[in-house]
Protein backbone atom coordinates (compact mmCIF):
# COMPACT_ATOMS: atom_id res chain seq x y z
CA UNK A 1 0.00 0.00 0.00
CA UNK A 2 1.29 3.47 -0.80
CA UNK A 3 0.86 6.20 1.79
CA UNK A 4 1.78 9.89 2.09
CA UNK A 5 3.67 10.62 5.30
CA UNK A 6 2.10 13.47 7.26
CA UNK A 7 5.15 13.75 9.54
CA UNK A 8 8.65 12.33 9.79
CA UNK A 9 8.62 8.64 10.67
CA UNK A 10 11.85 7.03 11.86
CA UNK A 11 13.27 4.46 9.43
CA UNK A 12 10.53 5.24 6.90
CA UNK A 13 10.73 8.77 5.50
CA UNK A 14 10.24 12.51 5.77
CA UNK A 15 7.12 14.67 5.67
CA UNK A 16 5.47 14.39 2.27
CA UNK A 17 7.26 11.26 1.11
CA UNK A 18 5.14 8.69 -0.69
CA UNK A 19 6.28 5.30 0.56
CA UNK A 20 5.16 1.74 0.06
CA UNK A 21 4.41 -0.10 3.32
CA UNK A 22 2.65 -3.29 4.28
CA UNK A 23 -1.13 -3.13 4.52
CA UNK A 24 -1.27 -3.95 8.23
CA UNK A 25 1.36 -1.36 9.20
CA UNK A 26 -0.59 1.34 7.36
CA UNK A 27 -4.06 0.29 8.57
CA UNK A 28 -3.15 -0.48 12.17
CA UNK A 29 -0.50 2.11 12.98
CA UNK A 30 0.29 4.87 10.49
CA UNK A 31 -3.22 5.92 9.47
CA UNK A 32 -4.92 5.73 12.92
CA UNK A 33 -2.01 7.67 14.51
CA UNK A 34 -2.35 10.40 11.88
CA UNK A 35 1.19 9.79 10.63
CA UNK A 36 0.07 8.94 7.10
CA UNK A 37 -2.81 8.97 4.62
CA UNK A 38 -3.52 6.71 1.68
CA UNK A 39 -1.79 7.98 -1.47
CA UNK A 40 -4.90 8.71 -3.52
CA UNK A 41 -5.08 11.61 -5.97
CA UNK A 42 -7.47 13.51 -3.67
CA UNK A 43 -5.18 13.07 -0.66
CA UNK A 44 -2.13 14.11 -2.70
CA UNK A 45 -3.83 17.36 -3.73
CA UNK A 46 -5.02 17.99 -0.17
CA UNK A 47 -1.51 17.39 1.17
CA UNK A 48 0.05 19.82 -1.31
CA UNK A 49 -2.46 22.46 -0.25
CA UNK A 50 -1.53 21.94 3.43
CA UNK A 51 2.22 21.33 2.98
CA UNK A 52 3.34 24.75 4.30
CA UNK A 53 1.18 24.43 7.41
CA UNK A 54 2.38 20.88 8.13
CA UNK A 55 6.03 21.90 7.71
CA UNK A 56 5.51 24.82 10.12
CA UNK A 57 3.91 22.51 12.70
CA UNK A 58 6.75 20.01 12.36
CA UNK A 59 9.32 22.79 12.86
CA UNK A 60 7.50 24.00 15.98
CA UNK A 61 7.46 20.47 17.42
CA UNK A 62 11.19 20.15 16.74
CA UNK A 63 11.92 23.48 18.49
CA UNK A 64 9.88 22.45 21.54
CA UNK A 65 11.73 19.13 21.70
CA UNK A 66 15.10 20.92 21.47
CA UNK A 67 14.21 23.24 24.35
CA UNK A 68 13.07 20.27 26.46
CA UNK A 69 16.34 18.49 25.61
CA UNK A 70 18.34 21.46 26.89
CA UNK A 71 16.47 21.24 30.22
CA UNK A 72 17.01 17.49 30.52
CA UNK A 73 20.63 17.31 29.32
CA UNK A 74 22.88 15.96 32.06
CA UNK A 75 20.16 15.86 34.73
CA UNK A 76 20.85 13.44 37.58
CA UNK A 77 17.88 11.54 38.98
CA UNK A 78 18.00 9.46 42.14
CA UNK A 79 15.60 6.52 42.47
CA UNK A 80 15.47 4.54 45.71
CA UNK A 81 14.22 0.96 45.84
CA UNK A 82 14.34 -1.89 48.32
CA UNK A 83 17.47 -3.93 47.73
CA UNK A 84 19.16 -7.00 49.09
CA UNK A 85 22.61 -7.17 50.65
CA UNK A 86 24.19 -8.13 47.31
CA UNK A 87 22.89 -4.95 45.58
CA UNK A 88 20.10 -6.59 43.61
CA UNK A 89 16.73 -4.87 43.77
CA UNK A 90 13.67 -6.72 45.05
CA UNK A 91 11.74 -5.13 42.20
CA UNK A 92 13.09 -3.11 39.30
CA UNK A 93 13.34 0.49 38.14
CA UNK A 94 11.16 1.03 35.08
CA UNK A 95 10.30 3.92 32.76
CA UNK A 96 7.48 4.86 35.10
CA UNK A 97 9.82 5.23 38.09
CA UNK A 98 12.20 7.43 36.09
CA UNK A 99 9.34 9.65 34.87
CA UNK A 100 8.09 10.02 38.47
CA UNK A 101 11.58 11.02 39.64
CA UNK A 102 11.82 13.58 36.84
CA UNK A 103 8.43 15.02 37.79
CA UNK A 104 9.60 15.35 41.39
CA UNK A 105 12.42 17.57 40.08
CA UNK A 106 9.97 19.65 38.06
CA UNK A 107 10.95 18.17 34.68
CA UNK A 108 8.60 16.52 32.23
CA UNK A 109 8.91 13.36 30.16
CA UNK A 110 6.61 10.52 29.18
CA UNK A 111 7.15 6.78 29.61
CA UNK A 112 7.40 6.26 25.86
CA UNK A 113 10.28 8.75 25.62
CA UNK A 114 12.51 6.86 28.09
CA UNK A 115 14.70 4.26 26.38
CA UNK A 116 15.85 1.26 28.42
CA UNK A 117 17.48 -0.97 25.78
CA UNK A 118 18.44 -3.69 28.30
CA UNK A 119 15.07 -3.65 30.08
CA UNK A 120 14.32 -2.45 33.59
CA UNK A 121 17.21 -1.66 35.94
CA UNK A 122 17.62 -4.48 38.48
CA UNK A 123 20.77 -3.57 40.44
CA UNK A 124 22.04 -0.62 42.44
CA UNK A 125 24.33 1.71 40.51
CA UNK A 126 24.61 4.66 38.15
CA UNK A 127 23.17 4.42 34.65
CA UNK A 128 23.06 6.68 31.61
CA UNK A 129 19.58 6.58 30.12
CA UNK A 130 18.56 7.89 26.71
CA UNK A 131 15.49 10.10 26.37
CA UNK A 132 14.10 10.38 22.82
CA UNK A 133 11.99 13.55 22.76
CA UNK A 134 11.59 13.62 18.98
CA UNK A 135 12.83 11.51 16.10
CA UNK A 136 15.69 14.03 15.65
CA UNK A 137 16.21 15.02 19.31
CA UNK A 138 17.80 12.59 21.75
CA UNK A 139 19.45 13.43 25.09
CA UNK A 140 20.94 11.51 28.00
CA UNK A 141 20.14 11.68 31.70
CA UNK A 142 21.93 10.04 34.63
CA UNK A 143 19.91 7.73 36.84
CA UNK A 144 21.32 6.67 40.18
CA UNK A 145 19.61 3.68 41.76
CA UNK A 146 20.17 3.55 45.53
CA UNK A 147 19.03 1.20 48.29
CA UNK A 148 16.06 2.39 50.31
CA UNK A 149 16.89 3.04 53.96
Amino acid sequence: MEVILMEKVVNLGQLGDIVKVKEGYARNFLIPQGKAKRATEINKKEFEARRVELERLQTEELNVAKSRAEQLAGVKVIVSQKAGVDGRLFGSVTNHDIVDALKAQGLEASKSEIRLPNGPLKTIGDYTITVALHSDVVTDINVSVVAEQ
